[in-house]
């Protein structure tokens, strides 16, 4: 079985970019450009007992999709406590909302949205009450 193991997020501007899933989400970063021969920060985002996975900021590439182009990669989910609490953290850090909150019924709260580097993210507030 072919687990998920690591994700990267291209970023155009990296210290915006860290300050972003570092003030929001709580992440850490450590500095492995040497290593990819490129901007490249691994993202520490929970501790090893949780569960969850690392991964990275990279430097894009090229060029970012147009605004309203159907995903046509990966969309990155983060598990978070309280949805309205982290969707203010969103806002006020340069992020936009791309799909507002819903309810999963009798299983959680979902949204998405897009972060100061363009890319799209979902965040999961695990509730049964949800409706």
């Amino acid at each position: 079985m072919g687990r998920l193991i690591h994700f990267e997020i291209h970023v155009d501007n990296m210290e915006r970019a860290k300050k972003f899933y570092g003030e929001v989400f709580g992440w850490s970063f450590q500095d492995w450009s040497d290593y990819a021969g490129l901007p490249y920060f691994g993202a520490v985002t929970g501790e090893d007992s949780e569960l969850g996975i690392n991964g990275a900021l990279m430097q894009r590439q090229s060029p970012l999709p147009e605004a309203g182009q159907p995903v046509n990669g990966f969309t990155c989910t983060i598990g978070v406590e309280n949805y309205d609490e982290t969707e203010e953290k969103i806002l006020a850090n340069g992020g936009t909302v791309a799909m507002p909150k819903y309810a999963l019924p009798g299983m959680a709260w979902q949204g998405y949205y897009t972060d100061t580097e363009g890319n799209l993210f979902g965040i999961h507030q695990p509730d049964e009450n949800a409706k």
